[in-house]
């Protein structure tokens, strides 16, 4: 059986500042925190799911600035397969500027660079490690048109796909249809339903909305709300794990990768998600995209923990 874990998706130079409160515009803080970590959505989610014990490849382009080098080195450190990590010349790997406040919320700008360079003709490269997928996962910091041909051979070859619609923007909706798995948070859940997502009945109404569009599984992610999933057959209510937030930049990230572990694993809808939360409450306890990412064992001794203490969210319906 099947259990590689393909990552499709981007990569970035993290730039940090952490601060006691984020400016307002036209401010100036000065008493900041720096920080360099690696990050993007795609590398997020496949260091993410392989600390969590996932087998992941990770399929991306990256730039020849002087960052990349040990940017690569760390994905060899976490025994991601990078045979199809694409290196293009004269072009800078994407890089982020993160602001990041007392609470933990963030105001965040990307410079794509490299990512935009990952095309269909890379794609057919990668031909040799797609068909070893059991699950491809994707967001949305790669052109359009890639992730589109993705999603076409994934349907032809039976692979479901993951799809993180992060972050919101344009795209043709029928490819919805295609998603085995459709992750989003509040806002992006908003953008794709075109109403409020704010209380239960609103969340499950979007997610009934986006199962019209064609996707297999809904999953609305909540924040400190927990995240809530619906299917054909199951509708799931998980509540958030009490911990102290300190950057929430990856959790939504490590959620998606950590979530893909766990089904690959064959785990229950319900157990996928509290593993999910589980590993998404570590991560925001902790600076920095990848650097966050909480390892299996982690994530089984804070899961064992909390059952002990009662702690563990239980399902509702």
């Amino acid at each position: 059986m099947k259990n590689k874990i393909v990552v499709i998706g981007s990569s970035n130079v993290d730039l940090i500042m952490k601060m006691q409160r984020l400016p307002e515009i036209g401010e100036t803080i000065t008493d900041a925190d720096f920080l360099q970590v690696y990050g993007g959505k795609g590398a997020n989610q496949a260091v993410g799911a392989a600390r969590a014990g996932g087998n992941v490849a990770f399929v991306n382009c990256v730039g020849d600035d002087a960052y990349t080098p040990q940017m690569l080195e760390n994905y060899r450190k976490d025994a991601l397969d990078i045979r199809f990590v694409f290196q293009e010349t004269n072009i800078a790997s994407g890089h982020a500027l993160v602001m990041i406040g007392g609470e933990g919320n963030n105001y965040l700008s990307v410079a794509p660079g490299a990512n935009y360079k990952l095309t269909n003709k890379l794609i057919d490269c990668a031909m040799p490690v797609i068909d070893e997928a059991a699950i491809i996962i994707m967001q949305y910091e790669i052109p359009a048109q890639t992730i589109k041909y993705v999603f076409e051979i994934a349907e032809k070859k039976s692979i479901p796909v993951l799809w993180n619609f992060a972050p919101a923007r344009p795209f043709d909706l029928a490819y919805v249809a295609k998603t085995a798995i459709l992750v989003v948070n509040e806002t992006e859940a908003a953008f794709l339903c075109g109403q409020q997502v704010e209380t239960d009945e609103e969340i499950e109404l979007a997610a009934q909305k986006l199962r019209k569009l064609g996707a297999n599984l809904v999953i609305i992610t909540l924040g400190k709300r927990g995240a809530f999933a619906l299917s054909a057959k199951e509708k799931v209510s998980v509540p958030a794990f009490k911990v102290n937030a300190l950057d929430t930049t990856s959790a939504g990230d490590v959620f998606c990768g950590s979530f893909a572990v766990a089904q690959t694993e064959g785990q229950s809808l319900t157990d996928s998600l509290v593993f999910a939360s589980a590993a998404s409450a570590i991560c925001v306890t902790r600076m920095g995209a990848q650097p966050s990412a909480p390892t299996r064992k982690e994530i089984d001794e804070f899961l064992l923990l909390t059952n002990t203490n009662n702690q563990v969210p239980k399902q509702t319906i």
